[in-house]
């Protein structure tokens, strides 16, 4: 029996209802962008009532929220920063990631109780840099995605007394986090003002002296990085010490979130109590019932290779798709009131998954509507339902279509 200092599982939200799933699924924290002075301007950034709500409900669970603050500012944004900063310190945000010195600097000018973490927007890789932002006062650097594993065992031995955040799960970015300007050229969306238009991930022609070269069964070339995880690794990080855990993705649906987040929080906690008996394979399955592209580990063990990339593909694959959540549950009956989210039908077998118990399967043997009427599809999204589940299921369990291979 092995007992180690649990890390913070850090989840990603675009909206309240992710929000809310992601810490109902085992998040410590949830980190979120606010109307103003965020990247991720297409996610459904949160207002300060929100914020408000967001904070309150994570005080039931004992989580806590982050706001991102990590824009690089210019003249046009500085009116309002600071009232901004003070309501959030009102509301109780535990955490601001910034990415601007200037807003580091005020936070601890204005004596608010607020963190300061460091964004990964400033490509923190050496021990310099991290002591440097300790000096100013922030409590916390998000390492950037491109920090090594062994480059990681040395900050984390010679900075010992600040709190150091790595991402394990993800998107990646083919240039350094946050110093890319594709965006910005090609379509005159500011990526570090919250407009990034993914330019990495189009579709182009290649050209040498000859002509076009990149003409390959019909494929055209992408700079696209295959998705970060490091589910395999996640053992020798918790034994380093590492203090936050981060999963990327603010934009994801509400099924990824709760799937990967459940993931990890029983990886974690399963390696905690006796890491022995902990097989990676395991939850790397549960991982790839989520819509995602192929896996890579990054810059985990270096230089990434070309057996990292995407070139010429997306890759983009659910292995089960999200049908159903669960909303009431009747013990007697064994019927389960659920909220439809894609098509199914009777027949089909289901795969539920919770935070609550292991998954569980059964086959959708009646479906009733709102009228109390028997019908054979469920094909109106949102639509409220009731399925005989046969087995016990719980308040905001998820549901997944099992596809069998023919």
């Amino acid at each position: 029996m092995n007992k180690f200092k649990k890390p913070e599982l850090l989840a990603p939200a675009g909206n309240l209802e992710k929000l809310k799933t992601a810490i109902i699924y085992g998040a410590d924290a949830v980190f979120v962008g606010g109307k103003e002075f965020s990247l991720r301007s297409a996610a459904s950034n949160f207002s300060l009532e929100d914020i408000q709500e967001a904070v309150a409900f994570a005080n039931d669970y004992g989580a806590r929220i982050h706001v991102t603050c990590n824009i690089i500012l210019h003249e046009d944004n500085l009116e309002g920063l600071r009232e901004y900063l003070k309501q959030l310190d009102d509301i109780g945000v535990t955490a601001v990631i910034v990415a601007d010195p200037y807003i580091m600097t005020i936070v601890k000018e204005m004596g608010l109780s607020l963190e300061v973490h460091v964004s990964t927007q400033m490509s923190v890789m050496n021990t310099s840099a991290i002591n440097f932002f300790k000096d100013m006062g922030c409590e916390r650097v998000v390492l950037a995605r491109e920090t090594s594993f062994a480059d990681l065992k040395t900050i984390r031995q010679e900075c010992p007394d600040i709190e150091l955040e790595y991402f394990i799960h993800g998107a990646m970015c083919v240039n350094y986090s946050g110093r890319c300007m594709l965006s910005n050229y090609f379509s005159r969306r500011d990526a570090n003002r919250g407009g990034c238009s993914q330019s990495c991930r189009w579709y182009y022609d290649i050209y040498d002296q000859k002509g076009q070269v990149n003409e390959v069964d019909g494929l055209k070339f992408s700079m696209s990085s295959k998705d970060m995880c490091l589910i395999d690794h996640i053992g020798e990080l918790i034994d380093l010490g590492v203090d936050s855990f981060k999963i990327e993705g603010r934009m994801k649906s509400l099924h990824y979130i709760a799937t990967v987040v459940s993931t990890y929080r029983k990886f974690i906690d399963d390696y905690c109590e006796n890491k022995e008996k902990v097989l990676s394979l395991n939850y790397k399955k549960e991982l790839n019932k989520a819509a995602n592209r192929a896996f890579c580990e990054g810059f985990y063990n270096g230089q990434t290779t070309v057996d990292s990339q995407l070139y010429n593909l997306r890759d983009e694959h659910p292995t089960q798709e999200f049908i159903m959540r669960v909303l009431d549950y009747d013990e007697a009956t064994q019927i389960a009131t659920i909220e439809q989210r894609n098509y199914f039908k009777v027949g089909d077998e289901v795969e539920i998954f919770s935070p609550y118990h292991d998954n569980l399967n059964f086959i959708v043997t009646s479906i009733v509507n709102a009228d109390g009427e028997a019908v054979e599809v469920a094909n109106h999204p949102m639509e409220v339902l009731k399925v005989y589940t046969g087995k016990r299921v719980n308040r905001n369990d998820m549901g997944r279509k099992v596809k069998h291979e023919k």
